[in-house]
């Protein structure tokens, strides 16, 4: 066997899972992305989609998505910077530019490619990223491949913050780089002190808005729009694989940004170009968020509901207040014979382990989309109470 091989071949956590019957990756989905979806030849209530519009499988979407294929082909067959930009491209990359509020966007072919390609390349090896513990992966992976200095806060402390920005130089750049919306505990970044802070001590700021787009702000033009901070934060990051009801993702910010991005950004500039199919129907999806605001209020409505109702019952849900519900298990085995139990009784949620949270803050993430009912809802919640108990999570 060769030195890879023999390595790799000692990897067995996956196969030791699975061998308890526990194993909760990859499960095959053979209906739309919907509030239910068939799975094994049955029907799942589901509560692990980042679908927080419901979009996904919306009329004007699909047919938006089968026209862009019909005129434009299955693909670009080139990245951006050469033959792939269509025009398609640039009318989506004007909207996304104006919904929240920045002088232009470019669009990426994934939102992991946007972090990855922004957070490595803005700054020089004298300058600082500055994170958030709680990031995002691709946040984490951007930052790996900068040359800057790369410091972390503890989660949303405001105190580490301003310790990390005291010990910078101060004639240097310094960028903050947070999550609008933390994609597994469900809480919002201290945007209004963040940018206090970054006045204070001349940083920048660039805000993941991937779980923001959609659920926060005017007609859910994220976090920042929440706060009234749109103009604060220099750079705004959204993906098409939330709210938008595609995949891809974009970059907003001044024109000189931009045009910095547009020319250096290596997962932009040598990755394909994102598909005609897809770029319309994020468009769509975009026209739909910004005349149906009813989508999002109906959202809040069940987030309220479902929140509320956790807390009742004594579930451990941390600082959330957004459609991302943390159900502590804070048990890495439990975790798994929870999701088993929970997807059996037919409710799909997602376990939440090691390297995406703590080992000793394992949770079940439960997700809403505005498309789901109470009675989903309650039903939900009833059989999640009666696993909690029986594996005694909840006393």
């Amino acid at each position: 066997m060769k030195l890879l091989q023999e390595k790799l071949s000692k990897y067995t956590l996956p196969q030791r899972v699975k061998e308890k019957g526990v194993y909760p990756y990859f499960r095959c989905i053979e209906s739309e992305q919907n509030t239910e979806v068939i799975m094994s030849g049955k029907k799942v209530l589901m509560f692990g989609s980042n679908s927080y519009l419901g979009l996904t499988n919306h009329p004007k979407v699909i047919e938006a998505a089968v026209e862009a294929t019909r005129k434009y082909g299955t693909g670009c067959a080139g990245s951006r910077f050469l033959n792939g930009t269509l025009d398609l491209h640039l009318q989506l990359e004007k909207e996304l530019a104006e919904f929240v509020g920045k002088e232009e966007a470019i669009i990426y072919s994934t939102g992991f490619q946007v972090n990855l390609g922004v957070v490595s390349c803005l700054t020089g090896r004298e300058d600082y990223i500055i994170c958030d513990e709680l990031d995002h992966a691709s946040i984490v992976e951007g930052r790996r491949l900068s040359f800057s200095k790369c410091l972390k806060f503890k989660h949303n402390d405001m105190e580490s913050l301003e310790s990390v920005l005291q010990g910078c130089e101060p004639d240097k750049i310094k960028l903050i780089v947070v999550d609008g919306v933390f994609s597994m505990e469900g809480d919002i970044a201290n945007l209004p002190e963040i940018v206090r802070l970054s006045k204070k001590y001349n940083a920048n700021i660039m805000v993941d808005e991937a779980h923001g787009l959609g659920v926060l702000g005017d007609h859910g033009r994220g976090t920042c729009n929440h706060f009234g901070l749109t103009d604060d934060v220099d750079l705004i990051m959204g993906t098409f694989s939330k709210s938008l009801a595609a995949i891809g993702g974009f970059i907003a910010a001044d024109s000189c940004v931009i045009n910095w991005l547009r020319h250096n950004s290596r997962s932009y500039i040598f990755s394909a170009s994102n598909t005609p199919a897809a770029t319309a129907a994020a468009r769509a999806a975009l026209q739909i968020m910004k005349t149906e605001p009813e989508r999002i209020q109906h959202l809040w409505d069940m987030t309220n509901f479902a929140l509320e109702s956790f807390r009742t019952l004594g579930f451990e849900i941390g600082n959330t207040s957004t459609p991302i519900i943390p159900l502590y298990v804070r048990n890495m085995e439990k975790t798994f014979l929870i999701t088993k139990m929970l997807f059996d009784r037919g409710v799909f949620v997602n376990p939440v382990i090691p390297p995406a949270c703590s080992p000793e803050d394992t949770l079940i993430r439960f997700s809403l989309m505005a498309t789901h009912t109470k009675e989903q809802i309650e039903r939900a919640i009833s059989i999640l109470y009666e696993c909690f108990k029986e594996l005694e999570i909840i006393k």
